[in-house]
């Protein structure tokens, strides 16, 4: 679990209202991973740096107000070492206010099957359940 990050501009421990991929870049520059060395960490296959130290600096300080392409979000995941899905997260949330939630330990199927019922409506929410429910004593009434 992270805490929240300190605020440059006034040294407090307070929350940032910094969105979330603005928190991520930042989280990782006060961790010691400079700026300059995100951008370097951004080349690609003949590499030139994909984004610019100034360009990261920018989504800390001045977000834009489009989200970073697809392809600059990869970089911005090389940059940070992290995983792409991670920063494609933060993005979401910071720029289209959508929270996602990661279902850790479970199977791809078990992921696609909750990423389906999630956008359903709450009557079909209900019959998926009842189907379920009777799948589940099928099987344990066959036991």
């Amino acid at each position: 679990m992270t805490s929240a990050a300190t605020d440059r501009e006034t040294g407090t421990d307070e929350p940032s209202s910094r969105g979330a991929l603005s928190r991520l870049i930042q989280d990782a520059n006060d961790r010691g991973l400079s700026f300059q060395k995100m951008s370097n960490q951004t080349a690609g296959p003949d590499g030139k740096a994909r984004l610019s130290k100034p360009y990261l600096q920018k989504l800390v300080d001045n977000p834009p107000l489009k989200a970073p392409s697809a392809k600059q979000l990869e970089a911005i995941a090389a940059g940070l070492r992290t995983s792409e899905n991670r920063v494609k997260r933060a993005a979401a949330e910071q720029w289209l206010e959508y929270e996602a939630t990661e279902l850790a330990g479970y199977a791809d199927e078990v992921r696609i099957i909750v990423g389906h019922l999630a956008g359903m409506s709450e009557a079909d929410l209900k019959r998926w359940r009842v189907m379920i429910e009777a799948d589940e004593r099928a099987r344990r009434d066959q036991a």
